[in-house]
Order: C-alpha cells, then sequence, then structure tokens
C-alpha cells in the first residue's frame, strides 16, 4: 500500500513523520472568504432589516411587532458571536470554536432567517426576501463548508494522537531493549 513502509504482525507502520502532520494546514480557504464576505454583508443586512421594520411597523400586528424585534436582536448577537467563532476555529484550527460555530449557524442563526424568510405574516417586501435569501445562501454554504473542515480537523488530530502515541511507544521499546542489553551484560 502506498504511505506504508511495511507490515509486520499484522500492524501497519505509517512512513509519515510527525513533523508532517503538525506542518499541515486543515483551515478552509472557502470558509474563510465566505467568513470575510459576510462581515461587510452583515451591516447592509441589519440596516436594510431596521429600515424595512420602520416601514412596515404599523402595518404588523402587535405579538409579530414583538417577534420581529426579538428576532432581530438575537441575530445580530448570535452573528458577532458566530463570527468570531468562525475566524478563531478555522484559522487557529481550533477544533472547539470552530464547532460552536458550526452549532450556532446551524441550530439558531439559520432558523432564525427561515423564520424572517417565510414566515407569511411578517408581510415581506421585495428588499427584505432579496437579503434574507443572500444570507440564507451564506449560513448553507458556511454549514456545509464548516462541517467538512471539522471532520479534516478531526482526523488530523486523531492521526497526530496515534502518531503521538506510536512515538512514545517505539521510544519506550528502545529503552527495554537497551536495559535488556545492560542486565545481560551484568
Amino acid at each position: 500500500m502506498k504511505g506504508f513502509i511495511g507490515q509486520r504482525l499484522g500492524l501497519r507502520v505509517c512512513s509519515f513523520s510527525l513533523s508532517s502532520v503538525d506542518n499541515e494546514m486543515v483551515s478552509s480557504l472557502a470558509l474563510q472568504m465566505s467568513l470575510y464576505f459576510n462581515t461587510y454583508f452583515f451591516p447592509l443586512w441589519w440596516v436594510s432589516c431596521i429600515m424595512m421594520l420602520h416601514m412596515k411597523y404599523s402595518v404588523l400586528p402587535d405579538y409579530y411587532k414583538f417577534i420581529v424585534i426579538t428576532v432581530i436582536i438575537l441575530i445580530t448577537l448570535i452573528e458577532a458571536i458566530r463570527l468570531y467563532l468562525g475566524y478563531m476555529g478555522n484559522l487557529q484550527e481550533k477544533v472547539p470554536e470552530l464547532a460552536g460555530f458550526w452549532l450556532l449557524s446551524l441550530l439558531l442563526q439559520l432558523p432564525l432567517i427561515l423564520f424572517l424568510l417565510f414566515n407569511e405574516g411578517l408581510t415581506n417586501l421585495p428588499l427584505e426576501k432579496a437579503i434574507h435569501i443572500i444570507f440564507t445562501i451564506f449560513l448553507t454554504f458556511q454549514v456545509i463548508s464548516a462541517f467538512l473542515t471539522l471532520r479534516k480537523m478531526v482526523n488530523q488530530l486523531a492521526v497526530r494522537f496515534h502518531l503521538q502515541d506510536f512515538d512514545r511507544l517505539s521510544a519506550n521499546r528502545g529503552d527495554n531493549r537497551r536495559m535488556r542489553s545492560c542486565i545481560q551484560e551484568i
């Protein structure tokens, strides 16, 4: 098999060293570009939402007024945290931050923006529909690319762990052989 130097007693020994695994970058350029453009799109989305809410506020029922204001505040707070976690998780290759970004995107942001997009009681204006669709496309792409990047990061961490474990076991085996030879000489 390519990538393996041999087999002994059914165990495969990997030919890659620990230093080559440590130097491999697994952050996603596509995810980073999406996050970058999202940081510039979000203020535009926010201003548009506030302007459209101001225009249709008198037409909305009281319970929808409360719901829309609450949803916009939640989206604003979550988006700031989500973008920070996305940047840190992707650029610094930290699994917990990227997992937090993915969970916030999938479980909170996506349902909230879909509520704003598809709820008929909100009487969405054409500009609102357009910016919500663009935001939904950003979120969908980020959820997919973050999942793929997370999977790659976790696999790399698992390989790194196994290589460190293998190196430690190899070092212990070498120490045992030297100890046996010293005992035999005595």
